[in-house]
């Protein structure tokens, strides 16, 4: 009994807040130097400049665990009794990012084992489910928190909705090629989801300002921030020659990092919160 006992805790401080976050801080980390070390190209027997299959392999990697770690602890959100923001946000972002997770699992092997332009993939369809989670789950939070912003943070919103805007816009302009109506649906689709969660998160960034829970919010607010990044780069970056790896896209990895400990941060601050409740009831 003893012995079990003496197990669980130590499997509960391996797995504390601060280990995750230290964790997930270090897989940033790797994967900003894999990128930043490998990501050249280096010409083929053809002449044709490529990257290594084995670094591309690699990216997929790092941006899938990512995402699994994140839906992982945002579900650990979900079945807590006393999370703060709502059982349901979490759930839906959960849902989200496991999503993107097999999403990502489809791209890749379309791109490396089929050796196709992924323009369009089955992973589409787990991408369209992760907006869709991810805009519910930040819509539930905003509906869970009364927003009541000053002039001068819905200007910031409006500046950031209007800029996110334009630049989306400008990048779908430049893309080289032209798509068939599924993929200019889905390329809308992305801009405007893009878009949509950029704004949404900023509300919520500045309407949780300065709360309990604000710093898990400043992380969900940074991981939306690195998703448009990392998108508006991919629809930017597509093209003919177009090959997974480029620098930028480390932000994808960067935002499931972000959203998991968002996820972590929450969670300990919702336990800090219970503790404190039940102590001043003893009192």
């Amino acid at each position: 009994m003893s012995s079990s006992y003496e197990s669980s805790q130590r499997s509960k401080s391996i797995f504390n807040t601060g280990n995750i976050v230290l964790a997930s801080i270090g897989w940033a980390v790797l994967a900003l130097l894999y990128f930043l070390l490998f990501s050249a190209k280096v010409p083929g027997a053809d002449g044709v400049e490529s990257r290594a299959e084995w670094y591309v392999i690699g990216t997929n990697i790092f941006e899938a665990l990512a995402y699994l770690g994140a839906g992982i602890l945002c579900l650990r959100n979900w079945r807590s009794q006393k999370i703060v923001s709502g059982r349901n946000v979490w759930l839906a972002i959960g849902i989200g990012m496991l999503s993107y997770f097999l999403g990502g699992i489809f791209f890749g092997y379309t791109e490396i084992i089929l050796k196709e332009e992924p323009d369009v993939s089955i992973g589409d369809v787990f991408f369209v489910v992760t907006y869709l989670c991810l805009g519910t789950g930040m819509i539930l939070a905003a509906a869970h928190r009364r927003i009541n912003l000053e002039k001068w943070q819905w200007l910031v919103v409006l500046a950031i909705g209007v800029f996110g805007s334009l630049l989306a816009w400008w990048i779908s302009l430049q893309q080289p090629k032209p798509l068939d109506l599924l993929g200019t649906v889905l390329n809308w689709f992305y801009i405007v989801s893009d878009v949509a969660i950029l704004i949404i998160a900023t509300t919520l960034l500045l309407a949780f300002w300065g709360g309990k829970v604000a710093q898990s919010w400043r992380m969900i607010a940074a991981a939306a921030f690195s998703l448009y990044i990392a998108d508006m780069w991919f629809k930017y970056a597509q093209g003919p020659n177009y090959q997974s790896g480029e620098i930028l896209e480390v932000f994808w990895v960067f935002s499931g990092v972000l959203f998991g400990m968002g996820a972590a941060l929450e969670y300990e601050a919702s336990l800090s919160r219970s503790r404190r409740e039940r102590g001043r009831k003893r009192a």
